[in-house]
């Protein structure tokens, strides 16, 4: 029986932020894929374009745009704007650019929301992009070092937010008994999964294809190829094949195999109030219920997932055995393990089409794809209540509510 609080939650209303449109690009392995040449504004300026047409709005109509990005120089501000006004959009559609780590673009969803609920805007664009390739390089902006203050406050966990996230993996693998056979096997299976989903045809709903480029490494002749697949899904893993990869860390289990994918792609998502949209007869596809974002330990951010999701129930008044879909996104099989475990979950309702470890993490952009996967295989399915969750670097988890229309 539905608690009353619950009720509230389902109960539509003029002042609620709903999702008119939530689009992707496809994902594409870092240096050696689809989108190795391109810009991440040439991967953005489609989505944004698509999401504004999917949504059956014009340009002008967007008020606000919030892109989720963590590497790119000055946080994709700049380069950001351009590819707003080069996609169409007047100068009166403001730009500004957000970075909570790999929850940068869900959380953009939230601030748009937000200011929609709180009346600022009526028609805002959320999402995120991501060039890995252009833009990571671990050598280079990651600090090593910190201010003697730090050093010498004697706070262990000011330093640990400088772990790296593959320790912070194994971390959690050692202090929560998640074995390597394991990991792998969490791993094959996302694999199939998204395998599965790509040759049924399920990801083309979400997908914009994106006219990449490719530039002659002899000769720098340009040429352009239209991207319509995520590149990194490989159909006929096995644990077997898994289990021969050397762990990263010395003496741990995450590998390339179980880990997620080093990836570029972007995604976008137009929020409104239900007001405005029923003011212009728009159908939306669901609706915005709300986020929680919750702290943990930095040197086990990978189970960030876990206080925000028991937030998120606590504030929503939402019970587990009322989500039909998680979309809980795979930044290592270790902790997406975990999570899993400790959170009680069935394994049937999380990830239904693969996460991040066969499909990929363009990390600015992957909150609003997950969101895009989200809103699509509940369509499919034909269900109603689906949660977007993942942890985030320092030690964080996110979570977001959302409710099929």
């Amino acid at each position: 029986m539905l608690s009353k609080m619950f009720r509230h939650v389902l109960t539509k209303s003029p002042s609620d932020v709903v999702v008119l449109s939530a689009v992707r690009s496809p994902i594409a392995r870092a240096f050696k894929g689809a989108f190795k040449d391109s810009y991440p504004e040439e991967l953005l300026m489609p989505v944004m374009q698509a999401a504004v047409q999917r949504a059956k709005i014009a340009p002008s109509d967007v008020n606000d745009v919030l892109i989720g990005n963590v590497l790119a120089e000055l946080g994709f501000a700049k380069t950001g704007r351009t590819a707003l006004n080069a996609a169409g959009f007047p100068n009166s559609t403001t730009f500004h650019t957000v970075n909570r780590q790999c929850s940068s673009s869900l959380q953009a969803i939230t601030h748009i929301a937000h200011a929609i609920r709180v009346g600022q805007i009526d028609v805002g664009l959320a999402g995120g992009a991501e060039s890995m390739t252009r833009n990571y390089n671990p050598s280079r902006g990651i600090p090593r070092d910190v201010s003697p203050l730090v050093k010498n406050s004697g706070v262990k966990d000011a330093l640990d937010c400088l772990v790296p996230m593959l320790q912070t993996s194994e971390n959690v693998a050692s202090r929560y008994g998640v074995g390597r056979a394991e990991q792998d096997e969490f791993a094959a299976e996302s694999q199939r999964k998204a395998a599965a989903a790509q040759e049924a045809g399920n990801f083309k709903k979400e997908i914009v294809p994106i006219n990449a480029r490719r530039v002659d490494p002899e000769t720098q002749k340009e040429t352009f190829e239209t991207v319509e697949r995520d590149d990194g899904v490989r159909a006929g893993v096995t644990v077997e094949k898994l289990g021969k990869l050397q762990p990263v860390v010395e003496g741990g289990a995450s590998t390339a195999g179980n880990s997620s994918q080093i990836s570029d792609g972007a995604s976008a998502t137009i929020l409104a109030s239900r007001a405005w949209a029923n003011a212009h007869g728009l159908k939306p596809l669901a609706r915005f219920a709300g986020t929680q974002v919750a702290g943990c330990a930095p040197d086990e951010m990978g189970i960030g997932p876990i206080p925000a999701i028991r937030n998120l129930y606590k504030h929503s008044g939402v019970s587990q055995s009322d989500i039909d879909i998680f979309e809980l996104n795979e930044a290592f099989a270790s902790q997406s393990i975990y999570c899993i475990r400790e959170l009680g979950i069935d394994t049937d309702k999380v990830n239904p089409n693969g996460g991040a470890i066969a499909l990929g993490h363009p990390i600015g952009a992957t909150g609003a794809r997950q969101t895009a996967t989200l809103l699509a295989e509940l369509e499919r399915q034909d269900r109603e209540v689906g949660i977007v969750s993942m942890c985030a670097s320092t030690g964080m988890g996110v979570a977001a509510l959302f409710i099929r229309e």
